[in-house]
């Protein structure tokens, strides 16, 4: 079906309790809650809406975008508040501007910045766990963040993917990887100290991230060394992804840069 109108929606949202963005038969998904919300703005289902990328179980985002097409032109502000007022409180739509509606979401050249939350040591708060992944053993951070360089520029991510599709492009280019200590997310339960490990890049394997930032806890554990992470970054790598997966919680869309 031919829209008329075509929009740009950035939301923010906590993912703790959905099963990732894209829709699935019996699971609560981020795309059914924006779509039903949608539906309650417009009274009617006359509209379509495609996010910017999967997003895994847990997963938040202090930034993500939709594009909503429709064939009745809006009202930006009203919009918005109606949108707002509709969501859920895990859900909190920041701007919608107009676009081409030859403009494709899916398409056009992005860069994202994801945030991986963690701490070590004595067990967080309960409510630190939609936030922050804690690990129980003492962690070497400054070893992590020597390794955690290493995975900027352009490699060979075989090992950090799981399930790729047929035409994965495995060569991918980290225009920084860093690991600092948390400033942004803060709370009266948090831990007194915590960390992020920040990753920005064109676009990323499935699990890329969290199969990094597992590496890098073994690292921190001294159970691996950095000659282990160079070698498997290189063209020759064994192909073999990584085991161990950080778990999803602790993993943040940041931000988008879209190149519209």
């Amino acid at each position: 079906m031919k829209y008329s109108f075509s929009y740009i929606i950035c939301i923010e949202f906590l993912g703790f309790r959905f099963s990732g963005w894209q829709k699935q038969k019996n699971a609560k998904t981020l795309h059914d809650m924006v779509d039903k919300s949608l539906s309650y703005v417009f009274e009617d289902f006359d509209f379509k809406t495609i996010g910017v990328g999967r997003t895994d179980a847990k997963v938040s985002a202090n930034s993500y975008y939709v594009q909503l097409f429709r064939n009745t032109k809006i009202e930006e502000v009203s919009f918005l508040q109606s949108l707002n007022s509709n969501f859920s409180p895990d859900f909190r739509a920041s701007s919608v501007k107009e676009v081409d509606v030859k403009f494709t979401i899916i398409n056009t050249p992005k860069i994202k910045e994801y945030h991986y939350y963690f701490s070590f040591g004595e067990k967080n708060h309960p409510f630190a766990a939609p936030f922050i992944v804690n690990i129980a053993e003492t962690l070497d951070v400054e070893k992590m963040k020597i390794a955690a360089k290493l995975f900027e520029g352009a490699h060979y991510f075989h090992k950090y993917c799981t399930k790729p599709t047929e035409n994965a492009i495995f060569k991918r280019v980290i225009d920084s990887c860093e690991i600092v200590e948390n400033t942004i997310l803060t709370a009266s339960f948090f831990p007194e100290k915590s960390y992020i490990l920040k990753v920005k890049g064109k676009g990323f394997l499935r699990y890329q991230i969290r199969l990094m930032m597992a590496t890098l806890f073994e690292v921190g554990k001294g159970n691996l060394d950095f000659n282990f992470i160079e070698a498997s970054l290189k063209e020759d790598n064994d192909r073999h992804f990584m085991r161990n997966n950080a778990p999803s919680s602790g993993l943040q869309l940041y931000n988008i840069e879209l190149k519209e």
